[in-house]
């Protein structure tokens, strides 16, 4: 009996190590197999870029600067964009004029203006798509806000044709709606909508910004990727709700965090429509 409980044990011992062994190859040929990959897409690009807007205080000095010169130059605040997609439109219209927003796109943009008001912040400034669904979803946000007594700045109101919809950059997996001429011609204007509304605070700025950008889904989906330096080719992977709100929030020291990309949570569910 003592012989046959020796060998049970031996038995159950070897086949543990047997077990452990088969697993211990899986894991290595998975690793193997995949991890390569993995690690040099990850070492393809650098971490984090920290002066990705040039507005680092040395930027603005030159090399051997007094360090109160380099102190005064330095962002102290943070700013926190909202990009907001317009409301539901008539998308059978010819032309700009005709893409005017639904009966349901302006309950949706009244919804978002009401939501806006209620978070409680002062907005310092609201810049709108001059494209006609944006321009009627700004307008009804903006009369939301002062019926909700939200404070927003006299002079922060603006219009521009940089935030205009267009398509920002091929697509990657590569789900091509226009032609190649639409990207050459619209993603530098894109790009420069980044580069004029993502940056950090100016040294002046002393205190936290809020500010609203009403605009359109594939500007929405580009500056996402610009302002997370992830791939800006990645832009089509996400999907917006129309009356979306997109939170971006700019650190003085360079960090970038979206702390919500297309929420709808506002909106009743009768209410959420994409296209």
């Amino acid at each position: 009996v003592r012989e046959f409980q020796t060998f049970q044990h031996y038995f159950k011992q070897t086949n543990l190590r047997m077990r452990n062994a088969a697993i211990l190859c899986a894991g290595t040929l998975f690793t193997a197999t995949l991890a390569p990959s993995y690690k040099g897409h990850c070492r393809s690009r650098p971490v984090w870029d920290y002066n990705w807007d040039h507005r680092e205080a040395a930027s603005y000095c030159k090399p051997g600067s007094p360090p109160d010169l380099m102190e005064s130059k330095q962002s102290r605040a943070r700013r926190k964009l909202y990009l907001i997609r317009h409301g539901q439109y008539n998308l059978e219209g010819q032309g700009d004029d005709e893409r005017s927003l639904t009966p349901l796109g302006r309950e949706q943009a009244a919804e978002t203006g009401r939501h806006l008001a209620a978070l409680g912040v002062p907005y310092t400034e609201v810049v709108i798509s001059t494209l006609t669904r944006a321009q009627e979803t700004g307008d009804i946000i903006m009369e939301e806000l002062k019926a909700g007594e939200a404070l927003v700045s006299e002079h922060g109101l603006s219009r521009t044709d940089l935030l205009m919809e267009g398509s920002p950059i091929e697509a990657v997996p590569q789900i091509r709606f226009k032609p190649e001429q639409y990207e050459f011609e619209d993603g530098v204007r894109i790009e420069a909508a980044f580069r004029r509304f993502f940056h950090r605070a100016d040294s002046e700025q002393k205190s936290e910004s809020h500010e609203l950008l009403v605009c359109h889904a594939n500007v929405i989906r580009y500056l996402v990727c610009r302002a997370t330096q992830n791939p800006p080719e990645a832009w089509l992977r996400m999907s917006l709700a129309h009356g979306s709100v997109t939170e971006v929030i700019i650190e003085p020291t360079g960090e970038v965090f979206v702390s919500g990309i297309g929420d709808k949570g506002h909106l009743p569910a009768k209410m959420v429509t994409f296209s």
